[in-house]
């Protein structure tokens, strides 16, 4: 997930062989018909879904999009309410989760959490590439810089123990009203399943060094194909598109946290230092965009809230890509970043709705 360190190196490579391989050994997957659903009373939303429809083509896979303009609650959604692999977009839900339990007096953001030897493996993590020995202390709101900032997956799999595990996140999901959202597995059982060790589980793990060796293995193209059938089949750790911008959109009006966390949460996302290429790509310099990005074998995502000049408001922007037939992650951001850029340029220029009257 969100890969790019000595190890996001060896993610990356092992996700673009996969990908390089995927279409020589099983062909294009079973295709998912386009759906596209308006809200708002706004005629010209016609005009921007089919743009968005023509640009996801582009991607040679499976897009989902979802945006909605939270100040006049216009929006519209391509396949909507199909599944996709959150990736490290799942981490914007444990954030919710962690969050609701400082809201709740049941954690501090300076609780001060030892990490344990274990708790330190072989990942897209700083803890993992500058510390690899136990006696780190790291405090909630640290732990939540580094999850959301950096997608770091130590961090990540530390706060989903501290949140209470899956059922407790996937639980406060329902809670919120938002049923298309499930988190079932830490990081590192999540890549383990992916590369191929169903057995890995977030009661049964498996150990750093088994680890390593797991992402060292040489596999053969045939193999990282079938990995990514089985692990696109999976439902755990999926969202739809439409529940992603739910929840957004949930947090930016304070209806799943506290004031001061909701500002807190959206804050960091402002500082991600991930995706420049997505959802900020193809924006005017300068756009603020509070966003999380996720990113496994033939998915790549980015999610968040795009901030639009002269006053013309914010519009939550998620989008989705599986089953890619490009050769590698990079290649499908700049899907992401014109679609963007189609989303931000409507809203502009079109505030109030009455394009098309």
């Amino acid at each position: 997930m969100d890969t790019k360190s000595p190890l996001r190196s060896r993610l990356a490579l092992l996700a673009s062989a996969a990908l390089a391989g995927l279409w020589m050994a099983l062909g294009a997957p079973a295709s998912v018909a386009q759906s596209t659903e308006l809200t708002g009373n706004d005629p010209g939303l016609e005009y921007l879904a089919a743009e968005v429809e023509r640009l996801a083509e582009n991607a040679r896979g499976t897009v989902g999009v979802a945006a909605y303009h939270l100040e006049t609650g216009r929006g519209f959604t391509l396949n909507g309410d199909v599944r996709f692999p959150m990736a490290s977009t799942y981490k914007v839900p444990i954030a919710v989760q962690i969050l609701s339990m400082v809201d709740r007096g049941e954690l501090s953001l300076y609780d001060m959490i030892e990490l344990a030897e274990d708790d330190i493996y072989l990942t897209a993590s700083a803890i993992s590439d500058l510390l690899d020995d136990p006696g780190v202390q790291l405090s909630i709101h640290n732990l939540l810089e580094l999850m959301l900032q950096i997608s770091d997956n130590i961090a990540t799999d530390v706060l989903f123990r501290e949140a209470g595990g899956a059922a407790a996140i996937t639980g406060r999901m329902a809670d919120a009203g938002i049923e298309g959202i499930r988190v079932d597995r830490t990081t590192w059982a999540l890549i383990a399943n992916w590369l191929g060790r169903p057995d890995v589980t977030v009661e049964a793990g498996i150990q750093p060094d088994e680890f390593r060796k797991l992402l060292e293995a040489e596999r053969t193209q045939e193999d990282l194909a079938a990995n990514n059938r089985t692990f696109n089949a999976d439902p755990r750790d999926t969202a739809t598109p439409a529940a992603m911008a739910s929840l957004l959109r949930k947090i930016w009006e304070g209806e799943v946290l506290s004031e001061e966390s909701s500002r807190l949460l959206i804050d960091i996302m402002y500082r991600c230092r991930t995706g420049e290429a997505r959802l900020k790509g193809a924006l005017p310099p300068g756009t603020a965009v509070a966003h999380k990005t996720g990113t496994i074998g033939e998915t790549t995502n980015d999610v968040g809230i795009i901030d639009l000049p002269g006053g013309a408001g914010h519009v939550v922007t998620v989008v989705y890509i599986r089953e890619s037939k490009l050769e590698n992650n990079a290649a499908m951001e700049p899907v992401i970043a014109q679609i963007a850029r189609a989303v931000h340029d409507y809203f502009v220029f079109n505030p109030r709705g009455n394009l098309g009257s």
